[in-house]
């Protein structure tokens, strides 16, 4: 894992010590084992080396292949060794100590441009070919590692972080419009439609899957992988599917435990992360590696105010599953005393930009740091399962069957899934019929009040047209998706990059912080492709959803979990309960903020204004979902980090 940067003069003058120098000064702020640099006439590249893997340890970073006269700097972990091994020849000997960034490189000299199609894992690199003059690299299929860069007609400098290339003297620090409006415009988790803008004008990132050349001038970006939902795997019996599940995630599980450090992992009530650690404790065990596991709880004086399907406080199902697969050393974190709004300076200075998932912000920084205490260098975790490995919801899966007239198969269904989750049958058919015909759905949602209302100006808005651009994209004039259902929902996440950006940009930097790798099995190219090619009754079947890994993890988790159906874990409902004594001055802010004309070029004050009324009147902690004040704390988060980099003064 590595912090890495560079500058390439593509006209062939040479690049000054001191602007390499200055580059890798803002890399100071991260822990090191190594810092290498590679400075020849155009061409400076750099690497601030954190080791995790065993083949890191001392490896050399940049790396100069003086041969074929190639160097390469990366942030990387492969995850397919061996499947590359093979398919490059590379003699058994040499295998064991090979690092991952000689591994991308022979892969480069075999395959060129088509080289990052065949690597499994998390990376971002960057190859100087100094012979062809030519600047290559590619990021991770779903962009779990950063890679930004800056590019007029003298100059291509990049970096891990936007930091990195601000104090270059020809990179002029420019608010980014188009990228804020789409921001502000876009009332979900995510925060833009392209995954190629940053806030920061003129400074762009190499989006997901994607692969960058420079030729004589001449930028090009590539992408290298697109996933099928077309192709159908089918095997005899629920067995032989178990089976190849099985295979492939321990494979998945195994090649991310691959450290010399210790292993932890983030680890809830569900069947996510209770899979990833059920895996990755049968490994574990083999070589008595200690492991151990971090869990996010409310605060003792948190009182539950959720329906009682809902589950805020996991620590019952956490512990059983804990106490079935054995081995572990857990912690229940509560995170006393902290809260999104007092920490929103210090996550905006992790992510380089505006977020908006500051509901869970405290506690996602602070298991890492936790982590980071007990010095684990690989943290899994099982956040992108919902779509992988425990796909599978049932009224969805029965909306398909409504619309195929298949009568006889829905009834039965709806009888076993009614005593699997309680109640009866026929209550679920009116949200069936909305699902299945969403004419109907769609008239209901628009009426919702439970997204928060446009935070754009309509100026702005229209100076910036940016709801055309969104349109492009699926994206609404409410700022919501609009896919008919969650199949088409899957498809639109898997099939465009920028849905995956905002999350795992705090992944990569707040690693980077920590010397911790957060990886994710449910995450593994292999693992998602498989489970896009089953059919969906292997997901939805006999009144169970998520029913690949519920079969899968027979014998490996607690059938308390494994069978649960009628109650969900759900974080981040306690953040306004936190929040509480620091209310009037949260108000006070938003008041002030209310004042300032900067600000309100951008944001919709009438918007502001009738979300500070409501918030005013105190805060409730059982309206966590209240839109105004999610309004009023996004506001401020924009507002903090416009005037931290783009206010004169």
């Amino acid at each position: 894992m590595s912090a890495l940067g560079g500058i390439i003069h593509l006209d062939k003058k040479p690049v000054p010590f001191e602007n390499g120098r200055d580059m890798m000064k803002s890399f100071e702020k991260f822990p090191a084992d190594d810092i290498q640099v590679y400075h020849t006439n155009n061409a400076f590249i750099g690497n601030h080396a954190q080791w995790i893997t065993p083949e890191s340890i001392a490896e050399q970073m940049p790396f100069y292949d003086s041969e074929r006269q190639c160097v390469i700097t990366a942030d990387a972990i492969i995850d397919n060794r061996e499947e590359l091994f093979e398919k490059l020849q590379i003699e058994r000997s040499k295998q064991k100590t090979m690092t991952d960034s000689k591994l991308i490189l022979l892969a480069y000299y075999r395959w060129g441009e088509e080289s990052p199609k065949y690597l499994v894992g998390d990376f971002a690199y960057m190859i100087w070919d100094e012979k062809n003059q030519k600047i290559f690299g590619a990021r991770d299929f779903s962009g779990y590692r950063t890679l930004y860069y800056f590019q007029d007609n003298k100059r291509f400098s990049f970096s891990s972080t936007i930091e990195a290339l601000l104090p270059l003297p020809y990179v002029r620090k420019v608010l980014n419009e188009d990228w804020l409006a789409e921001f502000l415009a876009i009332s979900g988790p995510i925060d833009t439609a392209k995954a190629l803008t940053t806030p920061f004008k003129g400074i762009y990132q190499v989006p997901p899957a994607h692969s960058i050349s420079v030729t004589e001038g001449k930028t090009a970006l590539n992408r290298y992988c697109r996933l099928s939902f077309e192709k159908e795997v089918k095997f005899r019996n629920r067995d032989d599917y178990k089976e190849a599940f099985n295979e492939i995630f321990q494979e998945a599980v195994d090649s991310r435990l691959r450290t010399f450090r210790k292993v932890g992992s983030q680890l809830s009530g569900g069947l996510d992360s209770g899979a990833v650690v059920s895996f990755a404790s049968k490994s574990l065990k083999k070589t008595n590696k200690e492991f151990h596991t971090f869990s996010y709880i409310p605060p003792n004086d948190f009182v539950d105010f959720t329906p009682k399907q809902l589950m805020p406080d996991e620590r019952h199902f956490i512990k059983a599953t804990v106490d079935h697969v054995g081995g572990i050393t857990d912690h229940y974190l509560d995170f006393h005393g902290r809260n999104s709004y007092t920490e929103i300076d210090g996550f905006t200075d992790v992510m380089e930009m505006p977020y908006k998932f500051f509901e869970n912000s405290f506690w996602l920084k602070g298991i890492i740091e936790a982590a980071h205490e007990k010095d684990i260098g690989v943290l899994l975790n099982g956040d992108r399962g919902n779509f992988s490995i425990s796909w599978g919801s049932a009224l969805d899966y029965y909306s398909t069957l409504l619309k195929r007239l298949k009568w006889i198969e829905l009834f039965r269904e709806l009888d076993q899934f009614s005593n699997n989750v309680g109640g009866p049958r026929l209550r679920r058919l009116p949200r069936i019929i909305e699902i299945g015909f969403p004419i109907i759905d769609r008239l209901r949602t628009i009426s919702s009040t439970d997204f928060p209302p446009t935070m754009i100006s309509e100026e702005f808005a229209r100076k910036t047209k940016v709801f055309t651009r969104l349109g492009e994209s699926g994206i609404e004039q409410t700022g919501w998706f609009a896919p008919s259902n969650i199949y088409d929902e899957r498809k639109l996440l898997y099939e465009n990059t920028f849905p995956w950006n905002h999350g795992n940009t705090f992944t990569s930097k707040m690693s980077l912080r920590h010397k911790i790798w957060k990886r994710d099995p449910t995450n593994d190219l292999r693992v998602v492709k498989f489970c896009l090619s089953l059919p969906e009754n292997q997901f939805v079947k006999n009144g169970v959803d998520r029913g690949l890994i519920r079969n899968s993890t027979e014998g490996y988790l607690p059938d308390k979990v494994r069978l649960n159906q009628r109650i969900h874990g759900v974080q981040g409902v306690d953040w306004i309960h936190r929040m509480l004594p620091h209310w009037d001055q949260f108000i006070k802010e938003a008041e002030h903020m209310l004042n300032d004309g900067t600000i309100l070029q951008y944001i919709n004050k009438n918007t502001i204004e009738m979300a500070l009324d409501s918030a005013s009147k105190g805060g409730r902690v059982e309206n966590d979902t209240d839109p105004n004040y999610k309004v009023l704390m996004r506001s401020l988060i924009i507002h903090r980090f416009i005037k931290k980099h783009f206010e004169r003064g």
